[in-house]
């Protein structure tokens, strides 16, 4: 096995010239279980966080303005992730944000002892989704990193077909736990899995960039957003796919919040039903995650994104409408499944695209952009969902993503190519 370099890039070969798979990097292989291991955590979140909510309030409309006041600090965060991200060594930088995370989660368990704080939950969660903005952004740098350019659909593919494995045991499990210690419980869980992430991201080596592809000027963090925002600007799939996912997450940042609220106030489900309903909302995202690569390759970026969209879109629609269980989770799998599909696509495009020293500040500037509306979505969806039900809010939300996928084939999207 030799490690060369090509086309300024360093990475894995074997004997005869060819790309090593991805399960014998060892380097990848440590990342990719530490991200898992998160992402069981967070799945436990995930479910816990609402529950807490709906717990000591009652309130779908409070859930959706935890939710919103979360994607607004992601919002800010974002604004200067980039910047950050291009700045420092990115291996400690991530280690940091799991560690900070770790505490933060932490204090709920704790403070929760003395009874439910529902004020602890709007301080510690915008702190730790902006904490989270900067590992994800990141994340993304990272993982082009630690794999060559022609394996990124596939590693992408991998870490969120794993993590959502993860997911599938982690809701079941949260569940149990939340119906058994409460959902506070459940918090612990998660915070825990941040140290163990951070303690396995110490022993991975991320290949340094080289001189020749570190910044050469250290601008201002307004103006590295300026420059991320007039790469995508310049590049006119990548413009057209940051408004078309404008709306998207105006649309779709609160249905999380909608399927637990209508699991447990409309149909009247307990803790263990939200949990089994979004483990199976999460084999979804492990089939669309491991199908991504082949899909793309058959039919090229702007059709597999299209069809994700329209077909998650309609999943959507129908949620609000159904009355079965099996019927909420076979339709939350679909979604996530095209959800999957549609994400790993547009990132594993931008990291293709950009060169590798805009590369934090242009995924921050996308985010930036993506999620700046999404926050005032989920509390709108979730308000709308409490006075008028959640059946009519599914059906227009789900509406409007067919019909972003409609408009998505007037734009440079629908001709992207096979890379």
């Amino acid at each position: 096995m030799a490690y060369r370099a090509r086309s300024g890039r360093k990475r894995w070969t074997a004997p005869d010239g060819r790309e090593q798979p991805l399960w014998r990097q060892r380097d990848f292989g440590v990342f990719w279980a530490a991200q898992t291991l998160s992402f069981l955590g967070d799945s436990f979140a995930l479910v816990a966080l609402p529950l807490l909510v709906l717990q000591a309030t009652g309130s779908l409309a409070r859930m959706g303005l935890l939710t919103a006041v979360g994607g607004a600090a992601s919002v800010v965060a974002a604004v200067f992730a980039g910047a950050v991200v291009d700045r420092v060594d990115r291996r400690r930088l991530l280690i940091g944000c799991d560690l900070v995370r770790m505490v933060l989660y932490g204090l709920i368990p704790l403070v929760w002892l003395a009874g439910p704080r529902v004020w602890l939950l709007y301080t510690v969660l915008p702190l730790c989704e902006a904490v989270g903005m900067l590992f994800a952004v990141g994340y993304v740098t990272v993982v082009r990193g630690l794999v060559g350019t022609a394996q990124l659909t596939e590693a992408n593919g991998r870490l969120n077909a794993t993590a959502a494995t993860a997911g599938v045991l982690g809701p079941l499990c949260a569940g149990v736990l939340a119906g058994w210690a409460g959902p506070a419980a459940a918090i612990g869980v998660d915070a825990a899995s941040f140290g163990v992430s951070a303690a396995c991201l110490a022993l991975v080596r991320i290949r340094r960039r080289p001189a020749d592809e570190e910044p050469a000027e250290r601008a201002g963090l307004w103006r590295d957003l300026r420059t991320g925002v007039a790469f995508l600007y310049g590049h006119r799939v990548l413009r057209a796919l940051t408004a078309l996912l404008f709306v998207f997450s105006f649309l779709t940042l609160g249905l999380n919040d909608l399927l637990v609220y209508h699991l447990k106030h409309d149909l009247g489900h307990d803790d263990g039903t939200v949990g089994t309903v979004m483990a199976v909302g999460a084999l979804g995202t492990v089939a669309g995650s491991l199908l991504v690569a082949r899909v793309r390759r058959g039919l090229g970026f702007g059709p597999t994104w299209t069809a994700a969209v329209a077909v998650g879109g309609a999943a959507v629609a129908g949620l609000g409408r159904a009355q079965d269980v099996p019927v909420v989770g076979a339709l939350a799998a679909v979604f996530l499944a095209c959800v999957a599909v549609a994400g790993t696509c547009s990132m594993s495009l931008r990291q293709e695209v950009t060169p590798e020293p805009l590369l934090g500040r242009v995924t921050s500037a996308f985010w930036t952009l993506q999620y700046a509306a999404a926050p005032v979505g989920a509390a709108v969806l979730t308000w709308t969902a409490e006075h008028y039900g959640t059946a009519p809010v599914a059906l227009a939300a789900g509406a409007a993503c067919v019909l972003l996928a409609g408009i998505a084939l007037l734009t440079p999207v629908r001709g992207a190519g096979r890379r």
